[in-house]
């Protein structure tokens, strides 16, 4: 098992996330981590190195999994940003054994060697983790993330790829390409794909593998047309939007949140926990071609995402592959 779940003993919540997801995967009692953060959204630098970082590589190390593993899955309750600079705290403690400093913008020091490539993730090779965390609206949004994991099959369903026809110019203009260049894969292969280029914003669609949207970005988003989007146990999804996993609280002002994707069935879904740019968002291209060719939920977006030590959250269940044979 090469999973460690991380929970904090401050939160009764979150140490029942981590209960269920290791009893639901049979990870090992000595892979199950408490740590004593402050459970909250945000938290300060000082705070995530002496609360967070700290702990969980002195608990690798103690007990010999630095190696051995290759995810670290946090559970609701570990904050989600880290003050100083809007830092994901996944994506600083992924990273924290290349010992990296933070960068205010993407540098080539973010570059992800792990952009791209058809592989099984190993961190052995590539000296950092894949962080995912079991986050949701409600406790039975977050049990849902898992059973769906457990579900997940490469059973018929429809790929959603929604293009904004307006964001034409700079960055805006990659991403449109990338959900095309994606659609035309998918459709090479034999999938039930949804290429909207028109101006509406697409919803009312059922049985979704996978999603990509701009999210509220879009010129004419429509928020129930955006809840009324159901999944597929499996399915993978992803946003254009800056700061759709700022929170996993229900509230209607600001962008567009992932979490109502997560309660509408995703079982995998990427956000972000404050401004990202454009360049750093997942390639819809690389992620479906990895995803449909057996890659795990973790795999296919982290693979599909530039940069690392960034803005970057995965929500979900690191081990998911759908289309994996055999």
């Amino acid at each position: 098992m090469n999973v460690v779940v991380v929970a904090t003993r401050r939160s009764p919540d979150s140490v029942a996330i981590a209960e269920y997801y290791a009893q639901k995967r049979r990870v090992p009692r000595a892979q199950v981590f408490t740590i004593d953060c402050v459970p909250q959204e945000e938290t300060t630098l000082a705070e995530y190195r002496d609360t967070i970082e700290r702990p969980v590589m002195n608990q690798l190390r103690e007990r010999k999994l630095e190696e051995r593993v290759d995810y670290l899955v946090l559970t609701k309750g570990i904050p989600l940003r880290i003050r100083e600079g809007g830092f994901s705290v996944d994506g600083a403690l992924m990273c924290s054994p290349l010992k990296r400093p933070f960068h205010t913008e993407p540098r080539e020091s973010n570059l992800n060697p792990y952009f791209g490539k058809n592989e099984p993730f190993s961190r052995r090779k590539y000296g950092f983790y894949l962080a995912t965390r079991l986050d949701g609206y409600t406790m039975q949004h977050i049990r849902d993330l898992v059973d769906n994991s457990l579900r997940a099959r490469a059973a018929n369903g429809v790929f959603v790829l929604d293009v904004d026809p307006k964001r034409s110019g700079g960055g805006y203009r990659v991403i449109n390409d990338s959900l095309r260049a994606a659609a035309r894969l998918l459709q090479q292969r034999g999938f039930e794909v949804i290429l909207d280029e028109d101006e509406a914003f697409v919803g009312a669609v059922r049985d979704i593998i996978g999603y990509y949207s701009w999210g509220s970005n879009d010129h004419k988003f429509n928020q129930l047309s955006y809840r009324s989007l159901r999944f597929r146990p499996g399915a993978l999804a992803e946003t254009a939007v800056s700061t759709s996993a700022r929170t996993f609280q229900v509230t209607d002002k600001g962008q567009s949140l992932i979490a109502d994707l997560i309660a509408q069935g995703a079982t995998g879904v990427k956000g972000y926990v404050s401004e990202p740019y454009t360049a750093a968002l997942c390639r819809a291209e690389v992620m479906f071609d990895l995803f449909t060719r057996g890659r795990t939920i973790a795999e296919s977006l982290w693979a599909a995402s530039p940069f690392i030590l960034w803005k970057d959250l995965v929500v979900g269940d690191p081990l998911c592959a759908p289309f994996k044979r055999g």
